[in-house]
């Protein structure tokens, strides 16, 4: 008996559930978990069609097309050039509100294919990274860094990217389909052993889902491995050399972008934006003790940037 049956027999009844008679698209890298999704779509729906947002010569482009192939499905690239990208971020800044340059270079995606599809229905792979543990950041670190990792990552997705994809899909008249998010899925996730679901190192990423795929008869969807989407689509190069083009830095290109269409992300009624990336767990950590002393990220950034301010005054530079 395959150890991960319950988990195999949820998934399949809750796409089986979602599809069963309808034209529906998936929004489709290619890899793993958008894979699985069209080959079970493509058993119970009535027509599946695979959409990937990119540039001609991108890694998802390619391997969707190839698995378009293997599956006999048609696949439609949703094209983005340096004529139509800034167009297109522009659009979906202004539909969902989000000027947040992380953010949007992987929702962009998303924002394409909805853009494109012709069926209402889009089912996408979104959510299999955060419950089966497929990012490099899990392996070899410690216990209570993977603790605060794995929260914070689907702290991120439900509160951030999921809010945001369903505002794209209201602006295009589409309905999304989460078939690793749904509740009944995301249940039997937690009734396995964590450890089946922690990765040891880079090749057991996501190895739940890979010998899922296997039982269901698609090994050949376990063996794939692709980028991130913003990389793997080449969007972000794209926007990358728009802003280089602009005279500009990747975010204040965006934010550029935010304002010709009026969006801004304030953290209060007034004040300048500070947007910068760093490490999830001196993130947490720091938070905690910030919440503890009753202040907030945005008092400590400020406090910082003037303690800075100060610093030069007294060595009177």
């Amino acid at each position: 008996m395959f150890r991960y049956a319950e988990l195999r027999d949820t998934l399949v009844s809750v796409i089986r559930t979602a599809v069963a008679g309808k034209d529906v698209a998936v929004a489709c890298s290619g890899g793993l978990d958008s894979g699985l999704v069209a080959a079970l779509a493509q058993r119970y729906a009535r027509s599946v069609h695979l959409y990937t947002c990119g540039t001609p010569d991108a890694c998802d482009v390619r391997t969707a097309q190839d698995l378009a192939a293997r599956l006999q499905l048609p696949h439609t690239r949703a094209a983005l050039t340096p004529e139509n990208t800034a167009a297109r971020l522009k659009e979906l800044i202004a539909a969902t509100g989000n000027g947040d340059p992380f953010t949007l270079s992987y929702e962009l995606q998303l924002f394409c294919v909805c853009r494109e599809a012709a069926e209402e229905i889009v089912l996408t792979g979104q959510g299999a990274d955060e419950y089966f543990m497929g990012c490099a950041k899990y392996v070899g670190c410690s216990d209570e860094e993977y603790g605060i990792l794995t929260k914070a990552s689907v702290d991120r997705l439900l509160q951030v990217s999921v809010p945001c994809e369903k505002q794209i899909a209201v602006h295009f008249g589409k309905t999304l389909v989460y078939p690793y998010l749904d509740p009944a899925v995301t249940a039997a996730v937690g009734r396995l052993d964590p450890a089946d679901l922690r990765p040891v190192d880079l090749d057991s990423r996501k190895r739940v889902l890979r010998e899922t795929a296997t039982d269901l008869g698609f090994p050949f969807l376990a063996e794939r491995r692709k980028k991130s989407s913003q990389y793997g689509s080449g969007t972000t190069d794209l926007v990358r050399g728009l802003a280089k083009a602009a005279g500009m830095q990747y975010n204040e290109y965006v934010a550029s972008l935010c304002a010709q269409v009026g969006v801004g992300i304030p953290d209060r009624e007034w004040g300048a934006l500070v947007i910068a990336r760093i490490d999830p767990v001196v993130k947490e950590q720091a938070e905690k003790i910030l919440r503890e002393r009753g202040t907030t990220p945005a008092a400590a950034v400020e406090g910082y940037y003037r303690s800075v301010i100060a610093s030069r005054r007294d060595h009177g530079q």
